[in-house]
């Protein structure tokens, strides 16, 4: 009864994704069967710190790497809010409790030769499929937008006279992002092509050749058939474009501020990871380049 009260209120209320709502039910399901198994009399308002420093360990020992557990930990601190919120508990039993640490791993992405090979020499057709293949992935490289931003835009969000997109990202959180130069043309093109095979009160911006908003699995695909053969990574997905976003952006002197904003950032401590990736191109460059760094 309290998990289905919770899930409803991060749907309605708190607006969160289908994907982070899922995730979250998994979780607190996961963590209510653990504590049956502590007690069978145990119930989800009698939980303490201890219970839950025991899931955590007990997690840990079957594998889970620290960011698991941490975003495990991270639906049971939300949902504990919320019970407090309600009176149903007397305080949250996750407030103070410290999760594993992990170790920081640095976003992948392209360099910028890759990146101008995929747009400029990726073979993409002149017909519908191949003018919004790459208008996606131009979309992902000169915004920085997620994966979910993407596919929600609508044609309604674009503003040609005044240059800007509008992108709706996580909880609803509305920004506006620039809309000038190549990625100005390019939505242009695409826009009229779409017409071809999408309905007039279709407000989808993009569509698949069936003419309905193009699913997350769709552009996926079409990311990851786009970079293949073109990019030193093994990993090719829309999140590797919103780094290489990011990162360009720092490594022509853009402000950390202003990148922050673009990515919808909530805090600036999520944008620096940014830094501490282009201080390790600094150093890679200087190990290669200067005579006696090797030594």
């Amino acid at each position: 009864m309290f998990i289905d009260t919770f899930i409803a209120h991060l749907k309605s209320e708190l607006r969160y994704s289908a994907h982070t709502v899922r995730a979250y039910s998994r979780d607190l399901q996961d963590f209510k069967e653990y504590i049956g198994g502590v007690e069978e009399s145990l119930t989800l308002t009698q939980v303490d710190t201890d219970l839950v420093r025991g899931w955590a360990a007990m997690l840990i020992d079957n594998g889970k790497s620290a960011s698991t557990v941490n975003r495990k930990l991270s639906a049971l601190r939300t949902f504990y809010d919320f019970m407090r919120s309600e009176g149903n508990v007397p305080e949250n039993p996750v407030f103070d409790f410290k999760g594993p640490k992990r170790r920081m791993m640095l976003p992948t992405f392209l360099k910028e030769e890759e990146i101008n090979a995929v747009i400029d020499d990726g073979g993409f057709s002149d017909d519908f499929s191949g003018v919004r293949d790459r208008a996606v992935i131009i979309c992902f490289y000169e915004t920085g937008i997620r994966l979910s931003e993407l596919v929600g835009l609508n044609v309604s969000d674009i503003d040609f006279g005044k240059d800007t997109l509008k992108v709706f990202g996580k909880r609803g959180r509305e920004r506006i992002v620039p809309l000038v130069g190549e990625l100005q043309l390019v939505l242009a093109d695409y826009i009229n092509i779409r017409s071809t095979v999408a309905p007039m009160e279709e407000n989808a911006l993009f569509v698949s050749s069936k003419g309905v908003r193009i699913s997350t699995s769709q552009v996926y695909r079409l990311v990851n058939r786009s970079l293949l053969g073109k990019t030193h990574l093994n990993k090719r997905s829309p999140h590797v474009l919103r780094h290489t976003f990011a990162t360009a952006m720092l490594n022509n002197d853009a402000e950390l501020s202003a990148v922050k904003e673009l990515l919808g950032h909530k805090r600036l401590t999520t944008t620096e990871i940014y830094t501490h990736l282009t201080f390790e191109e600094l150093k890679r460059y200087y190990k290669k380049a200067h005579p006696r760094a090797g030594k």
